[in-house]
């Protein structure tokens, strides 16, 4: 990754820090969305990242079946704890953040 994408990716998740910590009181529940292609072990490793946190994970397959939406509601401690989960499972292939 450039230098360029590498500040671009750091300053989304300073704001994104910013702004949870203004909208939340911690602990607190978060909503994760992911979408990520119904190939390999796609699912099955966005599940092992809440794994242990009592996570209540919902998936639903697209029409097509070639994607997979995962919802994932947890409790988190701290606006941290969900940028380090975002950044955990970005490095799953053709996953999108919602």
């Amino acid at each position: 990754m450039d230098n360029n994408k590498e500040k671009e990716t750091a300053e989304f998740y300073e704001r994104l820090k910013v702004e949870l910590d203004m909208s939340n009181t911690w602990p607190a529940e978060y909503l994760f969305k992911f979408i990520v292609p119904s190939v390999d072990d796609n699912v099955m490793r966005v599940e092992e990242a809440f794994d242990c946190m009592g996570a209540v994970i919902k998936t639903t397959k697209s029409k097509t079946g070639k994607f997979t939406s995962i919802s994932v509601d947890v409790t988190v401690k701290d606006a941290q704890e969900i940028i380090d989960k975002y950044q955990e499972v970005s490095v799953i292939k053709g996953i999108v953040s919602l």
